[in-house]
This record gives structure tokens, C-alpha cells and sequence, in this order.
């Protein structure tokens, strides 16, 4: 059995190493399992890329749903297999990957039929997911405010207690980056999100969408002619942006006509639907923004 995965990547000449080791999972019945297990909930940004990237190479995997509102990422149980609390994690005949930038990459790897990183493209593609992921915070600075109240996006104190005493490794290295989520989710609960943040964020969307939208002018995809990764992780941050009020259409005319492109594939339409719930109150919510004078176009004005 692997218990050791190694992910390389290269970002302007330097190897940036992400490990997993056996020592570092504490919930050791997963080292056992078989297959292909995906922890996942269905509105996360970063699950729905991941999930789109099995479909399209399709292959088949078991899904272990987490539920972000119920906070059930931060049990003990699950810290055991992600010390960050954070989804998507993918356990692969006993390996356990974090980051779905890290776990889409190690698929394209593993299972490499149809590539989506081709040789050619490979250090474009990964200086694309490295930018997109640079972009996380700010995705979710946006989502917060924008697509659910508050009272459904706080994370409980007890959880967020869990994790921050909770002594987890990652590569045998005690982590640091649960700090940074626990820290952005308590200041979350305690001032929401500013003003001043979603100006920064739209701000910093807009400055990496227009470079994009200068590639699509010539382009069919992100790198050139061919579906990539760089496709399936901007992909959902623009489906993200449009649900919340962002006008891409309007802003970025190419990046809106390869994104209605996408869509169609059904690879990539059934992520991204709404549970109806969620559907239900993300509408509701949207309608009290606009009455209130508080939507990303007002706060932002765009």
C-alpha cells in the first residue's frame, strides 16, 4: 500500500513539495480503503472543480459527503484525514490528498486519459492554478457576503476550538494554514465582511479577468486550443462570480462566451447545480440584498 504521496510542481523554477505522510493521518481506517474516495460538498467551488475533472475522465469514485453548514469538517474525525478542515480530500487506495489543486493535478497524473495537462501547456497550466488558488480568500470573502446570511455561513466556536487545538501535521511538518482559515473565520463571526474587503476582492477579479479575457480573444481555451486544467479551475470561479452579481458578460464579453461554451458540456453543468435548498435561500437572500441596496454592484460599483 502508498502511504506516501509526493506532489511537485514548479513555479517560476522553484519546486514547491506538498506531502502527506502516514504519520500524518490520525483517522488510519481510510488507509485501508480501496478506490477512489472523494469527501465533498456540493457547493463548494473547489469540490466542483475536482468533481469535473473525474467526469471527464470518467472515472468512478465514492462520494463521502461533509456538510460546510453543520461544520462537520472540523470533527475529530475528519481532522484526522485534513488538518485544515477543508474540502475536497481524496483518499486513492490509501493515500490521502488535500488541496484540489494537488488532487486534480495527482488524477492527470494517475489517470491520464484525456490529458488536461499537456506537455506543452504544463508550466502555463500550473502558473494558472497557481494564480487562480492565490485567488481562494478572495472568492470566499465574496461568497460569504453574497450568497448566503451570515447565521448560515459562521462557524460555530466549538469547532473552530477543534481545530486550532488540534496539533495536525502535513509532510511531518506541524501546519500552518488551518491557523489562517480558523483566524479568517473568526473574524468572519465577529465583523462579517466589509465593504473594504469586497472592493479588494472585485478589484483584484477584475485585474485577473481582464488578462484572461485578453487570452480568450484569440483562443477557444485558456491555453490555446485544447480543454486544460487552467479551463476547469477558472471555469468555476466565474460561475462562482456570476452567481453572486459579478458582471462578467458585461466586463469580460470573451471570458462570458467561453464560459456559456462550457457550460453546455454536461461534464460541467451537473456540478454546478444548487441542492434546492440552497437554491432556495441563495434566491431569497439575493432578492433581500436588492432591497436593501447592499449587492455586489452597489457595494462595488460595477
Amino acid at each position: 500500500m502508498n502511504f506516501n504521496y509526493i506532489f511537485h510542481t514548479r513555479n517560476k523554477g522553484n519546486t514547491i513539495l506538498a506531502k502527506l505522510l502516514e504519520n500524518d493521518i490520525k483517522t488510519k481506517e481510510v488507509l485501508n480503503w480501496e478506490g477512489l474516495n472523494l469527501f465533498d460538498f456540493q457547493a463548494s467551488s473547489c469540490c466542483q472543480k475536482t468533481r469535473i475533472v473525474l467526469n471527464l475522465k470518467g472515472i468512478p469514485w465514492k462520494k463521502h459527503s461533509i456538510n460546510l453548514i453543520k461544520a462537520e469538517n472540523y470533527s475529530k474525525w475528519y481532522l484526522g484525514i485534513n488538518p485544515r478542515g477543508l474540502v475536497p480530500t481524496l483518499v486513492h487506495n490509501g493515500t490521502v490528498l488535500i488541496e484540489s489543486n494537488n488532487i486534480i493535478t495527482y488524477l492527470d497524473e494517475k489517470f491520464p486519459e484525456p490529458s488536461l495537462i499537456p506537455k506543452k501547456y504544463r508550466e502555463g497550466i500550473l502558473q494558472q492554478l497557481k494564480l487562480e488558488d492565490d485567488l481562494h480568500m478572495d472568492l470566499r470573502t465574496l461568497t460569504m457576503r453574497f450568497v448566503l446570511p451570515d447565521f448560515l455561513t459562521k462557524k460555530p466556536s466549538v469547532a473552530l476550538e477543534r481545530s486550532e487545538k488540534y496539533n495536525g501535521t502535513v509532510g511531518g511538518i506541524v501546519d500552518t494554514k488551518s491557523k489562517i482559515n480558523t483566524e479568517f473565520w473568526r473574524l468572519h463571526a465577529k465583523c462579517g465582511i466589509t465593504p473594504e474587503q469586497v472592493k479588494e476582492a472585485v478589484h483584484k477579479f477584475q485585474k485577473t479577468f481582464k488578462s484572461l479575457d485578453e487570452s480568450l480573444k484569440m483562443n477557444h481555451f485558456i491555453m490555446g486550443d485544447k480543454l486544460t486544467l487552467a479551463d476547469i479551475g477558472w471555469f468555476i470561479y466565474a460561475h462562482r462570480l456570476i452567481a453572486i452579481g459579478y458582471p462578467i458578460k458585461q466586463l469580460h464579453p470573451h471570458v462570458y462566451k467561453w464560459y456559456e461554451k462550457l457550460v453546455l458540456k454536461s461534464e460541467f453543468s451537473k456540478e454546478i447545480k444548487d441542492p434546492i435548498p440552497l437554491y432556495i435561500m441563495r434566491n431569497l437572500y439575493n432578492f433581500f440584498l436588492k432591497i436593501r441596496g447592499k449587492r455586489l454592484s452597489d457595494i462595488a460599483q460595477i
